[in-house]
């Protein structure tokens, strides 16, 4: 479960940071990224669904690793290197610290169900034709991933059960896209 080569292919080099950095400059003069200008980066506005707001205050939340309300650029480099070229593991960690909203170190059901219904409502706009009902996914993830039965997913299980299930981890996989929005970026300062 390594890199595709695709993913090598689209490698972020010194040259891509200095210009993610001028444009990160000039779009967030104030040297921050705030919750509002993040969720614009991924076409969510003040019209769209509550559940996928709130999904990208996690995403946003787990970016932001001094807890201070915005992203630095450090940070969000440290992000596109995450989403970009992290190790699997890392990747899952990450999704998990999104998912677990309460922070407890467990999803429980009503924390997975929300997080398939927002992941599919994001596939759906990809794929229209989608048709997975999010109660039949939550069920089968907790019969797949929960080993000691206990209605509570931990990080041990989740990883396990997104390593050794590939439908499992279709379903749980963060598929925000930075790699396409960077590319974008870049095709906008050559324009």
């Amino acid at each position: 479960m390594g890199q595709s080569q695709s993913e090598m292919d689209k490698e972020v080099t010194l040259q891509n940071i200095q210009e993610l950095y001028r444009k990160f400059a000039s779009e967030c003069p104030s040297g921050n990224l705030h919750l509002h200008e993040f969720k614009k980066i991924f076409g969510v506005t003040c019209k769209s669904a509550e559940e996928e707001s709130a999904y990208m205050e996690n995403v946003f939340r787990s970016f932001d690793t001094n807890k201070d309300g915005h992203i630095d650029f450090l940070e969000y480099v440290a992000a596109v290197h995450l989403v970009l070229r992290g190790k699997l593991e890392d990747k899952l960690k990450w999704s998990f610290k999104v998912y677990d909203k309460d922070g407890n170190g467990r999803l429980d059901r009503q924390e997975v169900r929300q997080i398939v219904k927002i992941i599919s409502k994001l596939k759906k706009h990809k794929n229209p034709g989608a048709t997975e009902n999010v109660d039949d996914i939550c069920e089968r993830i907790f019969e797949l991933v929960d080993i000691n039965k206990d209605s509570q997913i931990s990080l041990e299980e989740f990883l396990a059960g997104a390593e050794k299930d590939p439908w499992v981890m279709d379903q749980l996989k963060l598929d925000i896209e930075p790699c396409g929005w960077f590319i974008v970026q870049q095709e906008k300062k050559t324009s």
